[in-house]
Order: C-alpha cells, then structure tokens, then sequence
C-alpha cells in the first residue's frame, strides 16, 4: 500500500541526515528493519568492493605522480568503507594493493617518495581491515614473512598485526623465522628474519630474550636507549640503572642526552632522588645548557634543595658566558626562564651572539624602551635583506615598519629618516627590495642615479 501524499512529501523534504536519524531510531526497536538495512548496507559495500578492484585493475604504472595519484584514490575509497565500519570483508583488497604497489615501485622512478608513501599507507590500511575482520592467522604470518623477505618494498610494524595473528599466528611466523636463522650464514633473507625475531620480542613482552637481542647488536646509544626503554617498562629499574651508567661511561657526546634522561628516571622510580640530582648536576657541570638547567632544578625541586643548587648554577652560567657567547646565550635562556628579562637583555647586548634570541628579547623589551631595540631590529632589517629573495625582501619591509613606530614612539623620527635614506641609497638596484618598502607603505626618499 502506497504512503499517503502528504507523507510521501513530508519524507522528501527531510534532509538527508534527519532521515537516517529517523531510520535509526526506527530500527533500533524493530529488528527485521535492521536485519533488512544491515543486509543493503553489506550488499553495497561488497559492490563498492568490487567497483575498487575494478579502479585497482586500471591504474597503470606509467610516471610515479600519476600512479600515485591513481591509487591514491583507490585507497581514499578503502579508508572510507573502513571508517564507516564496513561489514565487507576489505582485508583481501588492502593486501592486493600492497603486493601491486610493491611491484609497481620496483618498475618506475619514486625519487620524490611518492608512491613508497601510499605504500605505506596500503601497509596501515591492511592491519586495520585486519583487527576487522582477521585472515587465518597462519596465512597472515606466511604473507607477512613472504613480504619481510621478498625483494618488494612494504616496511611491516608487526605490533599493528599482533591482534589479528593473535598467539597461533605469532608462534607460526616464529617458526617461519627460526628455520631461516637456523640455515646459512649468507641466506640473504637473514637480515629481515633477524628483524622480525627483534619484533617478534618486543610484541609477545619477551624482555628477557627481547635484551638479549639487543644486547649481541654492535653497542651504540641508540641500542642501548631502547634496552634501558624496554627494562624500565618492565618495572627492572636496578637493570636499567646498571645498563645506562654503563652506556653513559663509554658514550661522552652531546647524543648522550636521552639516555641521561632514561636513567634520571630509572633513579627516580627506584626511590633514589638523591642519585638523580648527582646525576643531573654532574652533567650541567659538563655542559651548562639551559635543557641541563631545568633537568636540574627539576631534580633539585623534587628533594626541597633547589634555592641552593640554583645559586651554584648561576655561578657556573655567569663564568662560562664570559668564556664564551654560546655559553652567554645559555645563561640567557636561563635568566628568562626565571623571568629575568633585564638581566637576560643585558648579559645578550654584552656578551651574545644569537641574533634571534635578541629578538625574542627585544620584543619583550620594545613596550617600555624603545630606544634599546632599534639597533637590534637594523641589523635584523640587513640579515633579512642579505638573503636576496622576495620573502625575506619583504619581511625586512615589515621590520622597517616596526622601526619607523619605534622611532615614533622614541621621538626620532628624523632620524629614522636618515636611517631609510641611507639604506635606500646602499640598496637602490635592489628593485623588488624597494617595491616590498613601497608597498609596507613606507615613502621611500629620492635616491640619486
């Protein structure tokens, strides 16, 4: 029986998102309505399936920003159905796309990263269609160890996997792994299994065998960061402790700071404050930055001393900025950070180097003493104008602006003209330079030829 005129009209006129609010609702206590608009929606989402094999079958390799582009949009309609909580099964798609893009890098020129970055892409796309809807595990485990050591590209996070391989698929792409670390030395698919054995480790919370791993690579920072990482994560901050004072007695460089930062916290966690501060304190004293400074006074804050460290710290930044304008411009971050702003503009103008940094000060100083800033932004106005582009040409135009506000604001506005007649005079060929002043709106004086 055909719905009555009226309602007929009445539905049409609803837009479309009230219609489906109402649809919802309806369905919501009446079952086989929902049976029947679950039953549209997969038979649509399959046919959409189906349309994108179709899209993927013609996207030729040709040059790499077309292909990009044409798979691009193969994947913007499997993002979709995957956002909408498709009840399609899109795993097999997603892994389609990944085996041909893999093999379409191999025939084409990606110097720009193109069409390695919607590979990447495809990769993601696959481990959540994956956790969606779960492959066989030991199928998952087989691609996944046949792309690790296959020549294609695709670069796997197998924690993105771990819930659709679940522990049978892990087990079984373990034993995949083994059996290649088992055979020849020169088996040219050992160096991905010896990765996947890392990886395999780290998902299944194997710390023991996950240290040792990393313990047997060539000791580096790096290395011994993630091992440090990974003992801390498992609550054994004795081992982490040990392990970092170690990495840190052969490492003296300025890459050493992450791990100084590892076991400042091991020392916190174990209930050893006092051996965090000797830690942070000993390595402001071998470089006084203002990151050091604040590690310290955090160190410092927590055991109630930090009054007293702070003065010592001073001192130390005070002595090494007269040595040296780098360790001045240190001792600057530092004064501001204690919302000193004048100790902070003196020490600059006597001792530092930082042209940006003097900036950042000048603008916290311009309100109250314009006078003092305006040296500062002219040799800002030539770095700017130095550089010999557009941008910059016009930017240096905005800090002539700003300068000509100072110098009214500082009752020398003459002189701001004698400023600009002499810089117009030295930059005069400079065409675009003077067409950037003009349009800042700034009269510029007549030069002579």
């Amino acid at each position: 029986m055909p719905p009555p005129p009226a309602l007929s009209a009445y539905l049409r006129s609803l837009d479309a998102e009230t219609l489906a609010e109402l649809l919802l609702d309806r369905a919501e206590r009446d079952p086989g309505l929902r049976a029947e608009l679950e039953e549209r929606a997969a038979s649509a989402n399959t046919e959409e399936v189906a349309e994108v094999h179709r899209m993927l079958d013609g996207a030729p390799d040709g040059e790499s920003f077309s292909y990009a582009t044409k798979v691009g949009s193969v994947l913007d309609t499997l993002q979709r159905l995957l956002d909408g909580g498709t009840r399609a099964d899109v795993a097999p798609l997603a892994r389609r796309m990944i085996d041909q893009i893999g093999a379409a890098l191999g025939r084409m020129d990606d110097s720009g990263g193109l069409v390695g970055g919607q590979l990447e892409r495809a990769v993601t796309l696959y481990a959540r269609a994956c956790a969606a809807r779960p492959p066989s595990p030991p199928e998952l485990a087989e691609w996944i160890a046949r792309t690790e050591f296959g020549p294609g590209r695709a670069e796997i996070e197998l924690a993105d996997f771990a819930d659709a391989l679940g522990e049978s698929g892990l087990a079984h792409l373990k034993s995949i792994v083994d059996e290649v670390l088992a055979g020849p030395a020169e088996d040219p698919r050992r160096g991905a299994a010896e990765r996947l054995r890392e990886s395999l480790a780290e998902v299944s919370g194997d710390v023991d065998a996950l240290v040792s791993i990393l313990s047997a690579k060539p000791q580096r920072l790096d290395i011994s960061l993630k091992i440090v990482r990974v003992l801390r994560g498992a609550g054994r901050h004795t081992e982490a402790i040990a392990h970092a004072a170690k990495a840190l007695a052969h490492d003296k460089g300025s890459s050493r700071a992450p791990v100084v930062d590892e076991l400042a916290g091991a020392y916190r966690e174990a209930g050893q404050g006092d051996q965090a501060l000797t830690l942070r304190r000993n390595e402001f004293q071998r470089d006084a930055t203002h990151a050091a400074y604040l590690a310290l006074r955090e160190a410092a804050s927590a055991l109630g001393c930090w009054d007293a460290e702070r003065d010592t710290a001073m001192d130390l930044l005070r002595a090494r900025a007269e040595q040296h304008p780098a360790a001045a411009d240190e001792l600057v971050r530092v004064l501001l950070t204690e919302e000193r702003a004048d100790d902070a503009w003196e020490v600059s103008c006597r001792l530092g180097e930082s042209l940006p940094l003097r900036l950042e000060l000048a603008e916290l100083r311009e309100a109250e003493h314009p006078v003092d800033v305006i040296p500062v932004y002219r040799v800002h106005v030539e770095e700017l104008i130095a550089h010999k582009d557009a941008y910059n040409y016009r930017e240096a135009a905005k800090q002539l602006r700003k300068l000509r506000a100072l110098h009214k604001r500082a009752d020398t506005a003459e002189e701001f003209s004698d400023y600009l007649a002499e810089l117009v005079e030295t930059h005069k060929r400079k065409t675009r330079l003077l067409a950037e002043v003009r349009n800042a709106r700034i009269a510029l004086p007549r030069v002579g030829r």
